[in-house]
């Protein structure tokens, strides 16, 4: 073969892991009576272990010394994707040099370590309603202790991973509430992926009694539309989330008594640009700037001398808290500067978030 030995193509090249597909597949379709299907989210991982090569490779730390970095979490720095990088950047003639052409025939067999059976993971979406002011929407802990003892995320959570006998999961929604805040309306759309399902076929009843469940296990959340979805299906979830719009009721104080009239002039404002610096409230875990945000309409409805109620329909992403007493300057303008007296919430839902997602169900 002279030195057209190594002169092929990377896509000409078999990897090993392919080849021990060929071989096992038609095994494990005559041994189970199944066909194989190459693009299930089923896996099972093998690891072999063959002492007798194991340092076949350390040659090449000494020819690329800049792909072998010791890492942390890495017991050794002959990592998969070391080797891969090495490969890639190594000279045919020095390849040669230090590893015989072709290779030693093994004296020995390999040894199966570790065989480990996965599933991918099964992704579950839906939109909940909190009808409570006292209920976080993921595990509310600080400093390392729990301040309120459940959560929208693990009210939910918990009977899909019985039922789906997962190992772990990962919840996400399209933006989240305060603790004190309800969610009303159509309710907010979330999505929990979760990982290394045993089982994932449920049907359309199933899914139907599943949040049934959700439902009658707590009165202080309810789950509609609960359906499986892909991962890519996610993705509508958070297209143009900023461009989306939330509806909100507030339940307004002012420090002097208003009157009607007073409180009327916020209705015919429309497409109102405000400045919000980073609330103080969540300084101390979003990074300081100044956002711009829309109040699309606003709507009072007067209840007496102090309180007045208002509807406002909002650019996702806007504090409205902080809209409302502006956060001692912080978000220009706000109520209070614009009815000229101090501002102050008292009670906040959202009542709509117009994300059209997931898909809508038929009872």
């Amino acid at each position: 073969m002279g030195k057209q030995g190594l002169s092929l193509a990377k896509e000409d090249i078999v990897q090993l892991k392919d080849a021990y597909k060929w071989i096992i597949h038609p095994l494990f379709s005559e041994e189970l009576g199944v066909p194989v299907d190459g693009k299930s989210l089923f896996e099972v991982s093998v690891v072999f272990a063959h002492p007798e090569t194991d340092e076949d490779c350390h040659f090449l730390a000494t020819v690329c010394p800049d792909c072998f970095k010791p890492a942390k979490n890495k017991q050794s720095v002959f990592t998969r994707m070391a080797i891969i990088k090495a490969l890639d950047k190594i000279k045919e003639e020095d390849f040669r040099k230090h590893f015989p052409c072709p290779p030693r025939s093994p004296t020995r067999i390999c040894a199966a370590l570790e065989i480990e059976c996965t599933n991918g993971a099964i992704f579950v979406a839906g939109r909940y309603n909190k009808y409570s002011r006292n209920l976080p929407q993921t595990p509310w802990i600080i400093d390392g202790e729990r301040k309120l003892e459940s959560s929208v995320e693990e009210l939910i959570s918990e009977h899909l991973m019985t039922a789906f006998k997962a190992d772990s999961f990962n919840f996400s929604s399209s933006g989240r509430e305060d603790v004190d805040v309800r969610t009303l309306g159509n309710g907010r759309p979330f999505a929990i992926e979760l990982v290394n399902p045993h089982r994932i076929h449920f049907t359309a009843k199933e899914m139907k009694e599943l949040q049934q469940k959700i439902n009658n296990s707590s009165d202080k959340i309810k789950v509609r539309d609960l359906q499986l979805v892909t991962r890519e299906a996610i993705g509508h979830m958070k297209e143009g989330e900023e461009e989306k719009t939330k509806t909100y009721n507030a339940l307004i104080w002012t420090d002097k008594a208003i009157q009607k009239e007073e409180i009327a002039i916020l209705d015919d404002m429309k497409e109102l640009k405000i400045d919000q610096k980073t609330p103080l409230r969540v300084l101390h875990r979003r990074p300081l700037a100044v956002r711009s945000r829309v109040i699309h309409t606003m709507k009072s409805e007067y209840i007496d001398d102090h309180h007045f109620r208002l509807r406002l329909k909002t650019q996702a992403g806007t504090y409205i808290k902080e809209f409302v007493h502006g956060d001692f300057g912080r978000t220009k303008p706000n109520i209070g500067f614009l009815l000229k007296r101090t501002a102050d919430i008292l009670e906040l839902d959202v009542e709509s978030v117009d994300v059209d997602w997931p898909p809508s169900l038929n009872d």
